[in-house]
């Protein structure tokens, strides 16, 4: 992986695959540029695709404290690398980093998102802030794998399948970003939809959910859509919070695509 530094000299590792107008993959909860790569690999044919460990994962660095702007200027510099105006594709929390980079002034061409997790409403927001205050005191207490639980858990992981997932090898990478979590849950703020803020995203942008994910993601997907000056909401059919590449890769070629060697020329 290559590595540029990020304007508080934080070190951001990063890799480059295919030619074409530039694709940006904002990787989400507990993911890095590896968890992105099957994605990657299906886009490379048509664009030459940015993969990236965000800050505090895998080969990049960290700060000593975590704010959400620092983030932006990762993903600022990160833009600044593909040498145009790239299109940009954010998962989970990473959709929520894609539009707050974009929101303030990322020079960004298209994005698209899949299921930002917003909470919206009383009973959202309650559950938002609770969520909020025991994973700060689970990470307080050095229990990450307790903090890697209630990510799996809250996001509606059977019991069953968390039991073997502490028993696999997966377990101890998943621990190792686990502080990762709070930064993420920095980026979705009290759960609401930032309606306000989210006014200024200039690019043509979709908001994508799944057809079988809960019926809160499908609801929060449209009113963020709904927010978005240039957004539109569309559902995939038989996808679920755990979105297949080989689904989504075929959505983004079209929406990335149209008219992106004309965009990128001018």
């Amino acid at each position: 992986m290559d590595t540029i530094l990020s304007s508080d000299g934080t070190s951001i590792a990063y890799r480059r695959r295919g030619e074409g107008p530039p694709v940006v993959l904002v990787g989400g909860a507990l993911s890095t540029a590896e968890t992105e790569e099957p994605l990657a690999r299906l886009l490379a044919s048509r664009f030459e695709v940015v993969t990236y460990d965000r800050r505090g994962r895998g080969a990049s660095g960290d700060a000593a404290r975590y704010a959400v702007a620092r983030e932006i200027d990762d993903l600022a510099a990160l833009a600044a690398v593909t040498g145009g105006l790239p299109a940009v594709f954010g998962v989970g929390a990473g959709g929520a980093l894609a539009l707050e980079a974009q929101a303030a002034g990322l020079p960004a061409d298209r994005l698209a998102v899949y299921e930002p997790t917003y909470t919206p409403g009383p009973a959202g927001l309650l559950f938002k802030a609770d969520c909020t205050a025991r994973l700060h005191r689970l990470l307080s207490a050095g229990d990450r794998g307790g903090a890697v639980e209630l990510f799996l858990t809250v996001t509606g992981v059977p019991a069953g399948t968390v039991a073997r997932m502490r028993r696999a090898p997966l377990w101890r990478t998943l621990e190792s970003v686990a502080h990762t979590l709070a930064y993420d849950d920095a980026l979705l703020g009290d759960g609401s939809v930032p309606s306000g803020r989210f006014a200024s995203v200039t690019a043509r942008t979709l908001v994508v959910c799944g057809g079988f994910s809960s019926a809160t993601a499908r609801s929060s997907t449209r009113l963020l859509a709904q927010a978005l000056p240039r957004g539109r909401h569309r559902t995939l059919t038989g996808q679920t919070r755990e979105l297949a590449p080989q689904a989504i890769a075929p959505v983004l070629a079209e929406f990335f695509g149209r008219d992106a060697y004309a965009r990128q020329a001018s």
